[in-house]
């Protein structure tokens, strides 16, 4: 491959997620290569406007999960796709690094190859093919020429495919939590010795529709049985008005709170999570967090689910520990019933919360807690990628 001597970098992510992965990217790459004279636009939310990558659209709308709702949603998502590959058009990259989110990000990927087949492709995070529809390997081979790579189970596939693939690590496992203080977030909420449950609804705006009727009812009947129980909830910020719309629902509200060192703050004081599964389930059990999963998709999306899955567990540290260390309980077993009891059963009980913690620090071991950031390992691949290490 030539090496590339220009060095406009477009960065493309289409949730909160991919937004976080892309500005901390955007960073490493500054730091690494500061006199390299790098030049970054692209698409994106708050985290990489931070950076100076300010998108020309929201990307919010874009955050779709399930397939009902991806056939809803395809006329607007197709729009998106073509005002993105306008831009890249207009701002002529050298390089496009595409940020996780596989429908939105392969369109693009496969429309810009069609319109500027010069520009090199980057796919930072693939999918799951290791768990389920492994031909996708093959798809993301033919519409881009890197993958950066979360999982050690990756590269097998994707290799295989003709696609290389570095690996960097799962950026949960190195979130930096030295701004969280649990200490005086307690004593600004005024939480003395009382029990707080973290509730965190999810990122996506189908998540927090279908799991807020779920939370609120389950929150309520704990609330009644735990009169002294203190409920924090973080909110992302692409996300904010549809969840202060739904809690103000809700019989019993939760203290919304925003922003990373809020978040990590609750998430080291607190006593219990209630958690949509998703990378979140990570970050709590680094922050020494126990916690209760959910998650329900739209019936379509998950009786399709089950028939291509291979996996047991939902949960990342479940999955590589193959135990179910922390419940979870999806789709018809997302009751209220069935929450209720969970939490209220770790409530009461801190050994079992205890053993909790102790497994699933274990299983963040096998996971590869310690390593280097992966933004600094992806910063690396993408510098030798053009040529600039």
């Amino acid at each position: 491959m030539a090496t590339i001597t220009t060095k406009r970098i477009m960065v493309v992510a289409a949730e909160a997620s991919g937004d976080a992965l892309g500005a901390g990217l955007i960073a490493e790459l500054r730091r690494q290569a500061p006199d390299a004279g790098l030049t970054f636009f692209g698409v994106g939310g708050a985290r990489m406007a931070e950076q100076g990558v300010v998108s020309p659209f929201d990307i919010s709308e874009l955050s779709i999960l399930g397939l009902l709702e991806a056939v809803k949603a395809y006329g607007r998502v197709m729009k998106r796709v073509r005002e993105t590959v306008a831009y890249a058009q207009a701002e002529k990259p050298d390089v496009v690094i595409l940020v996780d989110s596989w429908g939105f990000t392969l369109r693009v990927a496969n429309a810009i190859r069609k319109v500027m087949p010069q520009v090199r492709l980057i796919k930072y995070v693939g999918p799951q093919v290791w768990a389920a529809r492994p031909g996708r390997a093959k798809t993301l081979a033919q519409s881009v020429d890197l993958l950066l790579a979360l999982h050690p189970m990756d590269p097998p596939f994707f290799e295989a495919a003709g696609l290389k693939t570095v690996v960097v690590g799962n950026p949960a496992l190195n979130i930096d939590l030295s701004d969280a203080a649990p200490i005086a977030f307690r004593k600004r909420i005024d939480l003395r010795d009382d029990p707080l449950l973290l509730v965190l609804l999810g990122s996506r705006p189908s998540e927090i529709k279908r799991l807020s009727p779920l939370f609120a009812e389950t929150i309520a009947r704990l609330s009644a049985a735990h009169p002294n129980l203190r409920l924090v909830m973080p909110v992302a910020d692409t996300v904010r008005d549809l969840v202060e719309r739904r809690v103000s629902e809700w019989p019993v509200k939760p203290l919304l709170v925003y922003g990373e060192a809020d978040k990590h703050s609750a998430m080291k004081a607190a006593t219990l999570a209630l958690a949509c599964s998703g990378t979140v389930s990570t970050e709590l059990a680094l922050a020494g967090c126990p916690m209760v999963i959910a998650y329900r998709v739209e019936p379509l999306t998950y009786w399709i689910y089950r028939r291509i899955s291979t996996l047991k567990h939902v949960t990342m540290f479940n999955i590589m520990a193959d135990k179910r260390i922390a419940p979870e309980f999806i789709q018809n077993d997302a009751t209220v019933d069935n929450l209720v009891q969970a939490v209220d059963e770790r409530l009461g009980d801190k050994a079992i919360r205890d053993k909790q913690i102790a497994e699933q620090f274990a299983a963040l071991d096998i996971m590869g807690r310690g390593q280097k950031p992966p933004a600094e390992k992806a910063a690396r691949a993408v510098l030798a990628f053009l040529g600039l290490n």
